[in-house]
């Protein structure tokens, strides 16, 4: 950043100003926790002389635990993208209007989650159901490690309770599906070249006054090579519809582009099989008891009005300690 000429180009500035914001937000935790730990080296020397400072130890030491926690939880965040913003996408599934609704639970649950942790969410695309509910959302999350939180969230959710469109009141389980892909725009270059991409327009159709309903503001790209397809329709100008479908399709690019090297396309890009029973990553049941269960990590809450209105804290750190784990055992051929 001292380099003469640094600002004459001012999106790799930016660029560089976000990596090293990534940088800091390791370094400087350390730091404080370097200090912090020989402040208490020095409070326990004191304690073990004078018994009056045990409570004080005692407090000091349950602060640094916590804080330490916390370190531990970004360190697990060293993906290349993980430090990025991130694209949910948010699809209903078997269950007809009872998923759609339940689709549209999925979006506040997120939205409820990001409010809690500073992030800001602009709403990208939406189709609405007919009678009630969503039939698929994308959202935007935009903040420091959104998508390596976020990606722990990727795959099928099922939903158990009494219906509200049954005027019988049955228990009715119904699916969504959720895909978490990296915001790379400005990070990673992605070429796409024009003969390779086809770009149409239609209108919106949704919320936004009679200029969005009458106009052809939304836009959709295709790859033609992939068919891998992406569309924004909740801006009124078709200029910036473009520029976050772009920015869209070039996530989706690159997220099958880390699948392949991985070997694991099937598994780590929009292939999680039919959106219904037996392909799950987490279960909510509001009856004939209350439980949200993660069936990858065995994480669960009887607290499932908590989880609903966003307190996803304990899943995303079971998920990523449990991927920690597992890249320990491969990396020393366990």
């Amino acid at each position: 950043m001292g380099q003469p000429g640094f600002w004459d180009n001012q999106d790799k500035a930016q660029q560089v100003i976000q990596q090293l914001k990534v940088l800091n937000g390791l370094l400087n935790p350390l730091q404080d926790m370097e200090r912090a730990a020989a402040d208490l080296t020095a409070l326990a020397e004191l304690s073990a002389e004078d018994s009056s400072l045990d409570e004080e130890l005692e407090t000091e030491l349950g602060k640094f635990e916590k804080n330490f926690d916390e370190f531990e939880l970004r360190t697990m965040l060293s993906g290349a993208e993980d430090a990025s913003n991130a694209f949910l996408k948010i699809q209903a599934g078997t269950g007809g209007t009872e998923a759609c609704d339940w689709a549209q639970m999925l979006v506040r649950m997120y939205t409820r989650w990001c409010e809690r942790n500073g992030y800001q969410v602009e709403l990208v695309d939406e189709l609405r159901n007919d009678e009630a509910g969503i039939r698929n959302a994308t959202l935007l999350v935009k903040g420091d490690y959104a998508y390596g939180h976020l990606q722990s969230e990727t795959g099928v959710h099922r939903l158990v309770r009494i219906s509200p469109f049954d005027s019988n009141s049955r228990r009715q389980t119904s699916f969504a599906a959720v895909d978490v892909t990296p915001d790379i725009e400005g990070t990673i270059n992605i070429e796409i070249c024009d003969d390779e991409l086809v770009r149409d327009t239609f209108r919106s159709g949704g919320p936004g006054g009679q200029h969005q309903n009458k106009t052809e503001s939304g836009v959709r790209f295709t790859h033609l090579p992939t068919g891998i397809a992406a569309e924004s329709r909740n801006e009124r100008s078709q200029h910036k519809n473009a520029q976050v479908a772009l920015a869209l399709l070039k996530s989706k690019l690159y997220k099958i582009e880390e699948a392949k090297r991985k070997a694991e396309v099937e598994k780590q890009y929009d292939e999680k099989g039919e959106v219904a029973w037996g392909y799950q990553i987490r279960n909510y049941v509001m009856q004939p008891y209350t439980l949200v269960k993660d069936v990858r990590t065995d994480t669960q809450t009887s607290q499932v009005q908590n989880v609903l209105d966003g307190d996803l804290d304990d899943f995303i750190q079971a998920f990523l300690r449990r991927k920690t784990e597992r890249e320990h055992k491969k990396a020393n051929g366990e």
